[in-house]
């Protein structure tokens, strides 16, 4: 079985050309990322998180975006070599897209579309901390920051979606990634 999401056009780090149908039957983690942002040391955790559970049927997938304070500067290249040399990145990452506003990517549409709401370990915290330093910041259901992230069943249908500031040992995430990988 095909879903919406599984047909959107994407393309890899390196430029080539793919769809969410290559992970059909495997539990997604979709994460937009960002290499300059205080939440940046997230990739170490969610590295350490697809290593445990690869071969349960689970990836990670990352979406280097510029969206957030322009705290993904960098080329595909650059961004590859940074998660890489930095944080030792096995998991696919993707060209870098927009997540939120007006340019969003299809992807970012569909999967706000389907999980409108995030859930956070830390209630509106950290939207309240960017509110509070005046960081221009979009309203629900657009993506909040770097680093949220949105589960995707074997099924291909969008199951949950954290916050920014849920680490990846999160236990109601880590949870939620059991629950659909068993």
């Amino acid at each position: 079985m095909t879903t919406a999401i599984q047909t959107i056009p994407l393309k890899m780090i390196d430029g080539k050309e793919t769809t969410l149908a290559d992970y059909a039957g495997s539990v997604l983690l979709l994460v937009n990322t960002a290499s300059k942002c205080g939440l940046t040391p997230q990739y170490e955790g969610l590295e350490s998180l697809y290593r445990a559970n690869k071969d349960k049927g689970f990836v990670i997938l990352g979406f280097p975006a510029n969206n957030f304070l322009a705290q993904e500067p960098g080329t595909e290249q650059e961004i590859a070599e940074f998660c890489t040399l930095t944080y030792d990145v096995t998991f696919p990452m993707f060209s870098k897209i927009s997540v939120a506003g007006d340019d969003r990517h299809p992807l970012y549409t569909a999967l706000t579309t389907e999980q409108p709401e995030a859930a956070s370990p830390n209630g509106n915290a950290m939207r309240e901390r960017l509110e509070s330093k005046d960081i221009p910041i979009w309203d629900a259901p657009e993506v909040l920051w770097n680093f949220e992230k949105f589960l995707v069943s074997r099924k291909g249908e969008v199951v949950a979606r954290f916050a920014p500031d849920t680490p990846p040992n999160d236990p109601a995430m880590v949870a939620a990634i059991e629950s659909y990988l068993a």
